[in-house]
């Protein structure tokens, strides 16, 4: 698998395995699933792993944990996230809307210095690993001044002891890492499901100042939570069900893929991937079966007719990069 460097600091490889799914996302996944799942990746040349305490709970960590410890620790990267310490629900807490099949600790948002060390120690265990590579505040949407003043004092303070060796934000908005990018010396981002066939957001505002910076780019939810994998009934947008504008949208990407012979999940992940901003792309998945179809569909044949077709009828913005362009 080809590889590239993360922001000047980290050898990686140009996809990753994003972990969510692992942990139950919108359906329950068993351990020997999502071991297979992990095993499969690990074959097809996947060494960048992504996971977060958000992801089922603590699920995610432990299962990618139980498979990472067995292997060279310097033949692979990982990236977590913190604000969110995992704690006990007292009485049997509700099925999350998002998360099947959990444990039963929930999380407690926490963007203070001491809160994201305590994360940081809980997730090691969890992951029964030494120390991670990338460090990211998680979602702090309604907690900027927070984050600031504390999480990315304390992941500044990890970066330059070596605890880690990149810091910066996970989040599924770029107005905010505009912010960041301008108040904070991070290396990365991660941003989810705000690039993609369906939505350009980050184009104009949080891709130029990245690449000024050399701040290097993770892009999660190629495919807006499912209906870029398969626009049909009971299709997810943003982790909701989609509305019919959106359906339709997709529908008729799907449509155009058909007409050049093509697929739209091999549109949607080398269209993200033509962006120089971009260095990972990240891939969910919760089967094998899903992570050798996600990783295929990075190498299956997109006609230059499709792109071409796909800039004269407007469904992209005139400004993004198409592959085979530049």
């Amino acid at each position: 698998m080809k590889r590239a460097q993360l922001a000047g600091t980290l050898d990686v490889t140009v996809m990753g395995l994003g972990t969510a799914p692992l942990g139950g996302l919108f359906a329950p996944v068993s351990d020997a699933g999502a071991e297979a799942t992990i095993e499969r990746a690990w074959s097809l040349g996947v060494r960048y792993f992504d996971t977060a305490p958000l992801y089922a709970f603590g699920l995610a960590d432990r299962r990618l944990g139980r498979f990472l410890r067995h292997q060279e620790r310097e033949s692979f990267a990982v990236s977590t996230k913190v604000g969110r310490l995992l704690r006990p629900s007292g009485a049997a807490p509700a099925e999350d809307n998002h998360y099947k099949g959990t444990p039963a600790e929930r999380p407690k948002l926490d963007y203070s210095y001491d809160g994201v060390m305590r994360s940081v120690e809980e997730s090691l265990g969890r992951l029964g690993l030494d120390r991670v590579d990338v460090l990211l505040v998680h979602d702090p949407d309604e907690y900027y001044d927070e984050a600031v003043a504390g999480a990315f004092r304390a992941l500044q303070r990890l970066r330059d002891d070596g605890t880690v060796r990149a810091i910066g934000a996970g989040m599924n908005q770029s107005e905010m890492l505009v912010r960041f990018a301008e108040a904070v010396p991070v290396d990365c981002f991660l941003l989810a499901g705000r690039y993609t066939l369906l939505d350009q957001g980050a184009l104009k505002t949080l891709f130029p100042i990245c690449l000024s910076r050399k701040i290097g780019i993770m892009l999660g939810g190629i495919y807006n939570s499912g209906i870029l994998a398969g626009p049909g009934a009971g299709a997810k947008f943003n982790y909701e069900d989609a509305d019919a504008a959106l359906v339709t949208r997709a529908r008729e990407l799907e449509g155009l893929c058909r007409k050049h012979g093509t697929e739209l999940k091999a549109a949607a992940i080398q269209f993200c991937m033509a962006h120089p901003a971009v260095t990972v792309a990240l891939q969910g998945a919760r089967s094998a079966a899903e992570v050798a179809d996600n990783f295929a569909m990075a190498e299956r044949p997109v006609p230059p007719e499709f792109w071409r077709e796909l800039r004269e009828r407007s469904l992209v913005d005139a400004h993004a990069p198409l592959p085979g362009e530049g």
